[in-house]
C-alpha cells in the first residue's frame, strides 16, 4: 500500500478518468468488468481492504466481512441498501452510504416513460411495424389510453414518487398516494391527495411503485383484483415488492389492460417467463438510474462518501449510524 493511502475495492467497471481521479487518494483494487465478480473472487479481493465501492450492490454478508476484517466502511452507488446486513455492519462498526439524491430525477424519467409506452402501446407498435405487418392507417390500430387527465396513483412518496408527481402535473393528471406517512407539505406543493392503499387502486387509471425494498410484497393478489380492468401497473421499486404470480395471472385474465415493469422477483429474468410473451407489458432491464451523466455522479458520490469515512469523519448518506453510536 502506498503511503498513507487507504486500499478500495471497486467491484465493477468504471471510467477511466473517473479511476486516475481516484486512484490520487486511494489505492484502488479494480474488477474491471461489466459482468458481476464471482462470489469467491470478491471475497479474495477483500482481503485487508479499508472500503468497498459496491457499485453493482454486492450483497454485503457475514462471509464478505469475514473476509474484509478491515473494512471500515462499504458505499453503495444506488440509492437501496438491502443488500447490507446492517445489523452484522453495526456490530463490527462497518459504516454503509449510499446515493439517493442522484438517483431521483432519472428513474422518475424511466417510470414516466414506462407509464407511456404501456399506454400508448408503443414498445408493441415499434415491433409490429419492424414485422412488416403494418399495412395502413385503420381506425382501430393500436388503440391505447390516454395519459394526460387521468388518475394515478403513486405507491411510496418519497424522493422519486414526488419526481413523478410533478410530471404528472405536466400532464394534467389527477394525482393520488399512499404512503407509510401522509405528508401536508407534498400535498400543498404538488396538489397530491393521500389515499389508503385499497382506495388508491380502485380509483387510479395507473398505479406505479416506488417504495423501498419491503420484507413482503406490498402488492399482492387482492390488490389486483381491486383494480380497474383499465388500469396501467408500474413498478420501477424493488422486483420483491410485488407478487410477480398475482401480477401475470391479473395479465393474462384481463384483470388490469398492462404493465411497465424494469425490476423482477428474480434478476435477470429466466428464458421462458410468461412476462416474456405479453404484448400487453412494456420490459426494462433494471435502468432506472442508466442515463450516463446520473451513473457519473453516483460513483462520483458513493467514492466521496465512502472517502469522508475513511478520512475518519461522518460520511454524507449515512445509512446506519448505530455503526458510530459508541465511537
Amino acid at each position: 500500500m502506498e503511503m498513507n493511502k487507504p486500499i478500495v475495492l471497486v467491484n465493477r467497471r468504471i471510467p477511466g478518468d473517473l479511476l486516475q481521479e481516484m486512484r490520487l487518494q486511494a489505492e484502488i483494487r479494480l474488477w474491471d468488468r461489466e459482468e458481476p465478480i464471482p462470489k469467491d473472487k470478491l471475497l479474495e479481493m477483500a482481503a485487508g481492504v479499508h472500503g468497498l465501492l459496491n457499485i453493482s450492490a454486492d450483497p454485503v454478508d457475514k462471509a464478505l466481512l469475514d473476509a474484509a476484517g478491515h473494512l471500515r466502511v462499504v458505499s453503495n452507488a444506488a440509492a437501496g441498501y438491502d443488500n447490507m446486513d446492517l445489523q452484522e455492519m453495526n456490530r463490527r462498526k462497518v459504516m454503509g452510504t449510499n446515493t439517493p439524491d442522484m438517483v431521483t430525477e432519472t428513474t422518475a424519467d424511466l417510470a414516466f416513460g414506462l407509464m407511456l409506452a404501456a399506454a400508448r402501446r408503443i414498445a408493441e407498435a415499434d415491433r409490429f411495424v419492424r414485422a412488416g405487418r403494418w399495412e395502413g392507417w385503420r381506425p382501430s390500430l393500436m388503440l391505447g389510453l390516454d395519459v394526460h387527465g387521468a388518475a394515478l396513483g403513486i405507491v411510496g412518496m418519497g424522493r422519486i414518487g414526488e419526481a413523478v408527481a410533478r410530471r404528472a402535473g405536466g400532464f394534467g393528471m389527477k394525482v393520488f398516494y399512499h404512503n407509510r406517512n401522509r405528508k401536508p407539505e407534498a400535498e400543498a406543493r404538488l396538489g397530491c391527495a393521500y389515499k389508503p392503499l385499497d382506495d388508491l387502486l380502485r380509483t387510479s387509471d395507473f398505479i406505479c411503485v416506488l417504495a423501498p425494498a419491503q420484507p413482503a410484497p406490498i402488492i399482492r393478489r387482492e390488490h389486483f383484483a381491486l383494480m380497474k380492468r383499465s388500469a396501467i401497473f408500474i413498478n420501477v421499486s424493488r422486483g420483491k415488492n410485488v407478487d410477480e404470480q398475482a401480477l401475470v395471472e391479473a395479465l393474462r385474465e384481463g384483470s388490469i389492460a398492462g404493465a411497465g415493469l424494469d425490476v423482477y422477483e428474480k434478476e435477470p429474468i429466466a428464458a421462458g417467463h410468461p412476462l416474456l410473451s405479453m404484448d400487453n407489458v412494456v420490459l426494462t432491464p433494471h435502468i432506472g438510474t442508466a442515463s450516463a451523466a446520473t451513473r457519473r455522479r453516483m460513483i462520483e458520490l458513493a467514492f466521496h462518501n465512502l472517502m469522508t469515512a475513511l478520512k475518519g469523519q461522518r460520511p454524507p448518506n449515512l445509512v446506519n449510524p448505530e455503526a458510530l453510536d459508541n465511537d
